[in-house]
């Protein structure tokens, strides 16, 4: 009876993240994808075919005959969606880049400091979780604009002498996602070096190795796996940001959030939204999907 248990809850294990998978991404994803088959129309909801269940399999194949690719076509004949994943791909790379930059002294601090502050230290990263994202987010328009605190504070101690103008300008995107999404490259960073076996930096030194030729030679190959995930956890939802641009970029700011928006919502179009989201959904899987299986191909190669 304990062996049947034992299978049964080993079974469960495995099914209910699959389940969740399943309910969560797999189904919206081919509800959205369905969408981005069907034709705009003046109806609610705001696209045709709408498939009516209590007409049997047969009137869901009629209602099926009537999807196209229509949309994705159009897709590819205006160049406004085109800039827009394209932009969205350079803010999203130069601010992940420059999140790597600030997290990881702050994790590498982190892992070196004594054990008996660490908590402390961790518990100041995850702080600005506690309060929420959108304030956050409004909090940096008082800071950044003209009259705001940063120009009144860098006037004061004559720095400079006209204000900066830095809200509604890409500067200001960088900084919103920067600080938005640091702990989410801080953490992981941290988690790999706080692991680290360091006697392996002081076996570098002691052959003569110096302080920074044993950084990049040992510690930072140690902690790739970390810096992998946390430039992963930064990139995918900085692609597909919105409030961030939406509040602090300007009217010219181009990120293919704005635009899914402005489609579904201002233009009503929910089946080019929908394809908007489909195409935005691979971009951001497949790079993922060949990254995973370089990294098993290179783990079994190891072994």
């Amino acid at each position: 009876m304990a062996r049947v248990a034992s299978a049964l809850f080993s079974r469960l294990v495995i099914i209910i993240p699959y389940a969740w998978l399943l309910f969560f991404f797999l189904i919206p994803f081919f509800i959205v994808f369905r969408i981005s088959l069907s034709q705009t129309a003046v109806a609610m909801p705001p696209y045709t075919p709408v498939f009516d269940l209590f007409g049997g399999l047969s009137g869901i194949m009629e209602k099926a005959r009537e999807f196209s690719l229509d949309n994705y076509v159009w897709l590819t004949e205006d160049v406004l969606y085109f800039n827009a994943y394209v932009s969205s791909v350079i803010i999203a790379g130069i601010s992940t880049i420059l999140t790597l930059m600030i997290a990881y002294p702050v994790a590498y601090g982190m892992a070196k400091a004594p054990k008996s502050i660490r908590p402390t230290l961790l518990m100041l990263v995850i702080l600005p979780f506690w309060t929420s994202f959108l304030i956050r987010v409004y909090a940096w328009i008082a800071i950044l604009k003209p009259e705001g605190l940063l120009n009144q504070f860098l006037m004061s101690i004559n720095v400079i002498d006209q204000p900066l103008i830095i809200l509604n300008t890409n500067w200001a995107i960088y900084i919103g996602i920067v600080y938005s999404y640091l702990p989410f490259m801080v953490l992981p960073i941290y988690s790999s070096l706080e692991k680290m076996d360091h006697t392996l930096t002081e076996a570098a030194l002691d052959l003569g190795c110096t302080p920074f030729a044993a950084f990049w030679q040992v510690t930072f190959p140690l902690s790739l796996a970390g810096v992998v995930a946390g430039c992963l956890l930064v990139f995918i939802p900085a692609v597909g940001e919105f409030v961030i641009p939406d509040l602090l970029g300007g009217s010219e700011t181009l990120m293919i959030g704005k635009t899914l928006w402005n489609e579904f919502n201002a233009n009503r179009d929910w089946p080019v939204s929908s394809a908007v989201a489909t195409i935005l959904l691979l971009i951001l899987v497949i790079p993922i999907v060949f990254f995973q299986n370089a990294q098993a191909k290179a783990d079994g190669e190891g072994r």
